[in-house]
């Protein structure tokens, strides 16, 4: 008993140095005063957090220094536009000035040119050398003249180079400001999911190597039921692996390349689809010619890459490696492009999950999870 206890005892100090640390780490970063020096500072927090055993207070953490540095980025990027913006109403005070003075000495230039032919201004000068003054005038005025315009067009292709970079700190700040929508959502997901225990986010991360480990076993063992061309029903959406490795009746989508995930996206045609993930509005998706795998209306319930349920990928880095899917009119499965299909059935905790997928060749494979 006395060695249990001693182990209980050593176990909470080294939790409690661990928060400790933390702690101590945040509020280093936090009371950095230099902006740019405090992103990088939380960057490296986020990078020694990130090597660290994977627990719910470290991946809070982690939330938390993440949440930080982008609400950091943020502010960067606002003082950048706030910057540009006071030189561009510089530029553009700049660009008024040098306009009218440029018109109004384009006027006097025409003006004296209509006289300016050498030999009138011989005739009509008293004698030769106010000939002489008068073209040498002339020539200074025009090439007054093409100062002027080379500066307005140097300030010209200058403000128009400050507000294609406006533009683009626009479109960059409005990124970051939805990636910090979605972190929060993710730290509340985390927080709802696991109910702030311990047990239950280790469990959670084991559900979902359970998974990858059932996908890695079914492509190495899946029995080949022959080739299928597009548009061929292949299977039904289901709700297999449950509850060890499934949350509730879908389809999850994915797609290997060269033995590596990737988007979906770029190989389904572009559709509407309801976006349950982020308060299910009406999105366009897909850029590429295969027709979605299931018919309309589909609900995308979580998307591929950061989403707010994909801390629990640790494997990927936090990337939920395909689309969540489910259909309100029906269950059916179709292949969205010819290839060979394969079917297996993989112990995944306690459940067994049913997969199916279609090697298209050319090391290309798209994978059917949860089918009934």
């Amino acid at each position: 008993m006395k060695l249990v206890r001693a182990l209980v005892v050593f176990l909470l100090l080294v939790t409690s140095l661990l928060l400790l640390e933390r702690s101590v780490s945040a509020q280093v970063c936090t009371e950095i005063s230099n902006l740019t020096e405090r992103i990088g500072c939380f960057e490296k927090e986020l990078g020694r957090l990130g090597a660290q055993s994977k627990t719910l207070a470290n991946q809070i953490a982690q939330f938390d220094a993440q949440i930080r540095l982008t609400t950091l980025k943020i502010s960067q990027t606002e003082e950048k536009i706030a910057l540009l913006g006071g030189r561009i109403d510089q530029l553009e005070g700049s660009l008024d000035a040098l306009s009218t003075a440029f018109s109004s000495r384009a006027v006097e230039t025409y003006k004296m040119s209509r006289v300016g032919d050498p030999l009138l201004i011989l005739i009509s000068a008293p004698d030769l050398n106010g000939a002489v003054s008068r073209f040498h005038y002339l020539q200074r005025i025009q090439e007054g003249d093409r100062d002027l315009l080379s500066r307005l067009q140097s300030a010209q292709t200058t403000y128009k180079e400050e507000k294609t970079d406006q533009e683009t700190l626009q479109a960059e700040l409005e990124k970051q400001k939805a990636n910090l929508d979605a972190q929060k959502r993710a730290k509340n997901a985390l927080l709802s999911q696991t109910k702030n225990d311990e047990k239950m986010y280790q469990q959670l991360l084991a559900q979902a190597l359970a998974e990858k480990a059932a996908i890695e076993r079914a492509l190495v063992s899946g029995v080949k039921v022959g080739p299928v061309k597009r548009g061929d029903p292949i299977g039904l959406v289901g709700n297999s692996g449950y509850p060890g490795c499934s949350t509730g009746k879908h389809l999850h989508f994915e797609i290997r390349k060269n033995n590596a995930w990737i988007d979906p996206a770029p190989y389904l045609q572009n559709k509407s689809v309801k976006d349950d993930q982020n308060g299910g509005n009406m999105v366009a998706i897909g850029s590429g010619n295969w027709p979605w795998p299931i018919e309309d209306t589909v609900r995308l319930t979580q998307f591929y890459g950061h989403t707010p349920y994909s801390w629990r990928y640790t494997y990927s880095g936090g990337i939920h490696t395909g689309f969540d899917m489910v259909s309100t009119s029906s269950d059916v499965i179709r292949a969205p492009a010819d290839g060979n299909l394969y079917k297996s059935a993989q112990s995944c905790g306690s459940s067994v999950i049913n997969i199916v997928y279609i090697d298209h060749g050319d090391n290309l494979i798209s994978l059917y999870l949860h089918v009934q």
